[in-house]
């Protein structure tokens, strides 16, 4: 265990978020996220809901402001009659730890294409709909 670090961050996590550099992207994918199939980091958390583990990554974890929209999330597939009441936790959470105006919306097969070329995907047991999330890591100013 470390000072200041959440426990819900393992250690393969820590060391994951410490290898990633400006510009590289992770993955927070839900439990029916084809994660195993796709990433070229796996990293699991089953057990795990997406805002616990985003709070604690982002508390962490700079977000990108050379870019406009650093957090990207699936887009609801055309035809499917469902909103995301999730997404709404995710502005709260981010917007607790920077500032953000709203997500990147990436259609389900350019969001599966972004994730195969992320640096690591996170596999968490997130059962909510549409809770997969891309963070673009953004550098320290200190």
């Amino acid at each position: 265990m470390l000072k200041g670090i959440s426990s819900i961050i393992s250690p393969e996590l820590l060391k994951i978020l410490m290898e990633m550099g400006h510009g590289d992207e992770l993955v927070i994918g839900d439990g029916n996220f084809p994660a195993a199939s796709m990433a070229q980091r796996l990293v699991r958390a089953d057990g795990h809901g997406v805002p616990a583990l985003l709070d604690a990554i982002l508390a962490l974890f700079p977000l990108d402001t050379f870019v406009e929209k650093p957090v990207a999330v699936m887009e609801v597939v055309p035809g499917d009659d469902f909103t995301p009441v999730i997404w709404d936790e995710y502005r709260a959470i981010i917007r607790r730890h920077e500032p953000f105006t709203d997500f990147e919306y990436v259609e389900r097969f350019a969001f599966y294409d972004r994730a195969r070329q992320a640096y690591a995907i996170l596999a968490t047991g997130e059962t909510s709909l549409y809770a997969n999330v891309i963070l673009k890591k953004g550098v320290i100013r200190e």
